[in-house]
């Protein structure tokens, strides 16, 4: 598909990579952020299940998701 692929593994590289990112503007780009297995990271899809699972955290859905009486 022509994307670069950046990989950032520790907390030290996350300014840099996010900066290579963003100097590279003319093809997209993916950057795979590795967090440990307990990082609590939100919203999240679980691997293998389709993006219209999307989990929250309970209390932080976003707006969008959100029903009326609320």
């Amino acid at each position: 598909m022509g994307c670069v692929g950046l990989r950032c593994e520790s907390d030290a590289d996350v300014d840099a990579t996010i900066k290579r990112a963003m100097e590279i503007d003319d093809q997209p780009v993916v950057v795979d952020f590795t967090v440990s297995r307990d990082a609590m990271v939100w919203p999240m899809v679980a691997a293998g299940t389709s993006n219209d699972e999307i989990q929250y955290a309970r209390g932080i859905a976003p707006e969008w998701d959100r029903g009326e009486e609320e």
